[in-house]
């Protein structure tokens, strides 16, 4: 039985040293990509911007003034899309165009569905209004500096680029509470936009977010319109791999936009997290079970377990948090960043590594009040 744990505690080390080698290149490889150089914009089009909502979230008002508030040369116009009359979001933009009154703007409401994923059946509904053939897309949740409709055209001017997404930190929501909502926050930036740098810069992934979804009218086309992702969970990933297919390159500008999390209970922040964690194992099981290295600091905490807490497990564990100290700083000093507090992260991590493994089990997911059976291809249906 001694010589089992030893050997299982030596095994876990083996791997926290694997999972804090992982998070040291991912702390270089986020300086890199932030210093990357971004060619400047040769031309302005005018592009519609396209804003699914549902429901006042918190914060709406202050994501969404971001998108007036743009420092962009060409014609933009902003369509916001509702299913319900009756959604309060449509007073927070009724507010915004009263504020910004030479906007253009429009409020689409229609209730019509096309499939189970409603934000689709909203993007579908709010393209017919949409005058411009530069489209971009963007969830409710996202902020934007002033300059981000300019990188993002000038990426997608790129020869060969047919779409352009945007990386994301996490953002506690002002209302929201403090605790879940920080920690749902530092998900996002130091676990979640790491390994997204880490996956993009060595070329093992090319994702693509509904933070930032930009691409021309007649790509769209070319890949059956979004009717093509109307059941589709994750219908940003999925319009992203429709497009390469197509032969067309995906861009990521050297930026980062913010997601406000907003969680407000433990129940809400694992709900939340499972339900992406979980459909990223059912569309990429082999990339989902191959990030288990990711949780460095998680395997080496059990090897001290194991190893009876003796020196050298100590060491690795004290090696594999201070690993994670620098990619925390790291993004918080490239990204402009700062998601949660240094005392919290330890527990975040174990979080995720908790959510990690109940996603390893499982084909439904909860999202907007409603249980999904999701399908390895992605598709989804209401349970």
């Amino acid at each position: 039985m001694v010589l089992f744990l030893e050997y299982t505690g030596w095994g876990l080390a083996a791997i926290a040293l694997v999972g804090t080698a992982y998070t040291l290149l991912a702390a270089l490889l986020v300086g890199r990509f932030m210093q990357t150089p971004q060619g400047p914009a040769h031309h302005s089009p005018a592009v519609t911007i396209l804003k699914p909502l549902h429901q006042g979230e918190p914060d709406l008002s202050r994501n969404l003034e971001t998108f007036f508030a743009q420092n962009y040369d060409g014609a933009v116009q902003i369509l916001f899309g509702v299913h319900d009359e009756r959604d309060p979001a449509i007073e927070v933009v009724r507010a915004l165009q009263a504020k910004y009154p030479h906007s253009d703007t429009a409020i689409v409401i229609d209730a019509a569905l096309y499939g189970a994923n409603a934000k689709v059946s909203n993007l579908i509904n709010m393209l017919p209004a949409a005058r411009h053939d530069t489209l971009v897309l963007s969830d409710s949740d996202i902020a934007v500096g002033p300059k981000w409709l300019s990188q993002v055209t000038a990426a997608l001017a790129r020869p060969g680029v047919g779409i352009v997404t945007c990386l994301y930190t996490g953002e506690p929501a002002n209302d929201g509470h403090k605790l879940w909502s920080a920690l749902a926050a530092m998900s996002t930036s130091y676990t979640f936009l790491p390994n997204a740098v880490l996956g993009t810069s060595l070329g093992l992934a090319a994702p693509c977010f509904g933070s930032t979804i930009a691409l021309k009218r007649q790509t769209l086309d070319e890949v059956g319109g979004f009717a093509a992702f109307a059941d589709q969970l994750a219908d940003d990933y999925e319009m992203g791999r429709a497009v390469r297919s197509k032969g067309y390159t995906l861009a990521i500008p050297a930026m980062g936009v913010a997601h406000t999390a907003a969680e407000n209970s433990a129940r809400d922040l694992f709900r939340h997290e499972l339900r992406w964690t979980r459909t990223i194992r059912l569309v990429n099981p082999a990339g989902h079970v191959g990030s288990f290295v990711t949780h460095g600091f998680a395997f080496a905490l059990m090897a001290a377990v194991f190893l009876g807490f003796n020196p050298a497990s100590l060491g690795i564990l004290a090696v594999a948090l201070a690993a994670r100290l620098v990619l925390k700083s790291r993004i918080d000093g490239h990204f402009g960043t700062y998601a949660g507090p240094t005392w919290l992260l330890p527990l975040r991590d174990l979080l995720s590594f908790a959510v990690f493994l109940v996603s390893l089990f499982g084909e439904t997911v909860h999202w907007r009040g409603t249980h999904f059976a999701v399908e390895p291809s992605g598709a989804m249906s209401q349970v």
